[in-house]
């Protein structure tokens, strides 16, 4: 299983970008699906989950800025993000639990899936 993300990019703070995480390989089926972020020198942080029903959680410092959401015909996840800060500087990563299917076309094991990530910059 591999992921895949890309909409990363520089923008001026105020603004917006959209990012995309696409899942390939033998996939059964996703459960839930997260974006986290990585600042230079700052721990991985949480930015937000969207579960299988469409529940989703967000970090205290994107809430009312940033939306997920996940299209499971095509394996892929969004994270729409607006009102940028400078703070939101980062290397985001997309992850996914993720069944995986057997050369039998069976349910096999479930994993934890990270992709690498995409850079987004956001000048003041």
């Amino acid at each position: 299983v591999q992921l895949q993300a890309s909409g990363g990019g520089l923008v001026q703070a105020g603004g917006s970008l959209r990012l995309s995480c696409v899942a390939s390989g033998s996939i059964y089926r996703i459960n839930d699906m997260r974006w986290c972020r990585q600042a230079p020198g700052n721990q991985r942080e949480l930015v937000a989950t969207i579960t299988t029903d469409g529940s989703t959680n967000y970090g205290d410092a994107v809430k009312g800025r940033f939306t997920i959401s996940r299209d499971d015909a095509k394996n892929t996840v969004y994270l729409q993000m607006s009102s940028l800060r400078p703070e939101d500087t980062a290397v985001y990563l997309c992850n996914a639990d993720v069944y995986t299917l057997t050369p039998w076309g069976r349910r096999g094991g479930l994993g934890g899936y990270w992709g690498k990530g995409t850079l987004v910059t956001v000048s003041s």
